[in-house]
């Protein structure tokens, strides 16, 4: 029986061009993605947490993706899920022989499934420890700080120009608990605060964007963590471009 390739991951902070890399290697080899990040689970939440939904449609050939939409605002998940369903994807795909591609920023996810975290408990949907067992090649993305600062604060003004307020106000009608946003923390905290009138729109624009900022750093200071933990990172240049990105993965994988 053929042996099931090694598991690509691409990661990164946010802002760092993961999504763009990722969908453009899957294209190239024939992969399917797998999401790891802790928000873009949920329904609803399409601006704020970057989902990027059209760079998986437009550009080439539709690739199909895992873990996004799953859940609706609200609903518990944990590292634990998160371990069980990914270990599920990566089954799924490599059971009709498509290249898995592992992709997110959210380090806690990615660390669970590449180190086989064992609770402490058993979950009431998995009657076992489960284990990854398979090989996987990790390539980082990290801008240095100045530019990591920049692309955040674009991204938000960017986010705003398309809808971000108006999505959040959109939930809220729908129903959604504004409380439920806020314990996501980050962009829906601010949002709600934003929308509830708690704060100006000059403060939201101006916290927000530091908030974010601040999170692109803990983000690389999880993944050097991981580093130091034994998992190898190939970091690729920010610089080279997209196609260069691409040539470094494949000379490596």
């Amino acid at each position: 029986m053929e042996k099931n390739k090694p598991i690509i991951v691409v990661l990164g902070p946010t802002a760092s061009g993961k999504t763009e890399l990722a969908v453009a290697l899957a294209r190239l080899i024939q992969g399917e993605i797998i999401s790891a990040d802790s928000r873009q689970i949920y329904r609803g939440l399409t601006i704020g947490t970057g989902k990027d939904l059209d760079v998986y449609q437009n550009g080439g050939a539709p690739v199909k993706h895992h873990l996004i939409d799953i859940l609706d605002v609200g609903e518990h998940y944990s590292v634990a899920h998160f371990q069980f369903d990914a270990i599920n994807a990566i089954e799924k795909i490599e059971a009709i022989r498509k290249q898995v591609i592992v992709c997110g920023g959210t380090g806690l996810y990615l660390d669970a499934l590449l180190q086989d975290y064992e609770f402490s408990r058993i979950t009431d949907f998995s009657d076992e420890s489960l284990k990854l067992n398979r090989e996987f090649v990790v390539f980082g993305l990290n801008p240095i700080s100045e530019i990591r600062r920049m692309r955040c604060a674009n991204r938000l003004t960017d986010r705003l120009k398309i809808g971000l307020v108006e999505e959040v106000e959109q939930l809220i009608a729908d129903g959604i608990n504004p409380n439920d946003l806020i314990r996501l923390g980050l962009e829906y905290k601010w949002l709600v605060h934003l929308v509830q009138g708690v704060i100006s729109r000059e403060e939201f624009e101006q916290g927000l964007t530091i908030a974010i900022q601040q999170f692109s750093k803990r983000q690389m200071t999880f993944f050097r963590k991981m580093e130091r933990s034994g998992i190898p990172i190939h970091w690729i240049h920010d610089e080279l471009s997209l196609e260069s990105k691409l040539a470094f993965i494949q000379s490596r994988f």
